[in-house]
C-alpha cells in the first residue's frame, strides 16, 4: 500500500486496487471507503504512519457497495468501535441482503472489470446509518452526501465545501493524468448526469476511488471531462 499525503488534513492510502483517503478533526479521523477484505492491518500501519491513532477512527463512510471499498470495512469498525455509512439505497448490499448489481460492461471494460474481479469478495458488512443526499455527515466542517446515481444505484460522492474538497468515489476516475467518467456503470447516462453535477460543485481538489487526485485547476478539469463525458455515445 501507498501512502500519498493530498493535501493537509488529507491522505490517500493506494492499494493495488482502489484506495481509501483518512480525514483528519480535531475530535477524530474519518475513513472514505476502506480497501478490500484483508487491508485492515495495512490501514492500520497507513494511519500510524502519518502520526495518528487507529483508535480515532470515528466512522467508515463507504462510497458504495463495491468490495475494493467495503472489505475492511466492519474488521475496522468492529475494532474501533467507528460507525459505517453508506447510501440507503446500496446498504442492502453492503450487507449481503442483496446481491452487488451487474454493470453494462462496453467491450474495452470487460479484461478490467475480470481483474477487478480478482479482490477478495467483501464479507457482509453492517451499515449503521444509511443516508440519503444533503445529508451531513458528522466531519470535515460540514461535509454533505451528493447522491451520484450511474455506477450504482447508492453510488454517492462527499463534498467538503469549507475545504473545497470532493470524494467521487467510482462516478469519476482517473488514468494518466486524465480525468474520465467511472468504468464498469450500470446506468452510463445516470452516471454521466452524476458526473455533471459532481463537477458542478467547483472543488479545489477532487480524489477518486481510482487514479491520483487533482489539486491544479480542479473545477475546470472536471467541467471539460463532464462536458466530453457528456458528450460521448
Amino acid at each position: 500500500m501507498d501512502i500519498v499525503d493530498v493535501r493537509p488534513r488529507l491522505t490517500m492510502f493506494r492499494f493495488p486496487i482502489g484506495q481509501a483517503y483518512l480525514w483528519y478533526d480535531d475530535d477524530g479521523l474519518t475513513l472514505v471507503d476502506s480497501g478490500h477484505a484483508g487491508a485492515a492491518a495495512a490501514v492500520e500501519e497507513g494511519i500510524r504512519a502519518v502520526g495518528r491513532d487507529p483508535a480515532r477512527i470515528r466512522r467508515i463512510v463507504l462510497t458504495h457497495c463495491h468490495r475494493d471499498h467495503v472489505g475492511a470495512a466492519q474488521e475496522l469498525a468492529d475494532r474501533y468501535g467507528a460507525e459505517i455509512v453508506a447510501h440507503r439505497l446500496d446498504a442492502p448490499v453492503v450487507r449481503g441482503e442483496a446481491p452487488t448489481p451487474e454493470p453494462k460492461l462496453l467491450d474495452w471494460e470487460i479484461p478490467y472489470y475480470e481483474h477487478g474481479l480478482t479482490v477478495p469478495a467483501a464479507p457482509p458488512t453492517r451499515v449503521d446509518r444509511e443516508v440519503e443526499d444533503g445529508d451531513d455527515l458528522g466531519f470535515g466542517d460540514g461535509a454533505v452526501v451528493v447522491h451520484a446515481p450511474g455506477h450504482t444505484d447508492g453510488s454517492m460522492g462527499i463534498h467538503l465545501p469549507r475545504h473545497g474538497v470532493l470524494f467521487t468515489g467510482d462516478a469519476i476516475a482517473a488514468v494518466e493524468r486524465r480525468v474520465i467518467l467511472g468504468v464498469f456503470n450500470t446506468d452510463r447516462e445516470r452516471a454521466k448526469a452524476s458526473m455533471s453535477r459532481l463537477a458542478a460543485l467547483a472543488p479545489e481538489t477532487v480524489c477518486f476511488g481510482h487514479g491520483d487526485p487533482v489539486t491544479e485547476d480542479t473545477a475546470a478539469v472536471l467541467r471539460a471531462a463532464a462536458e466530453e463525458a457528456a458528450a460521448a455515445e
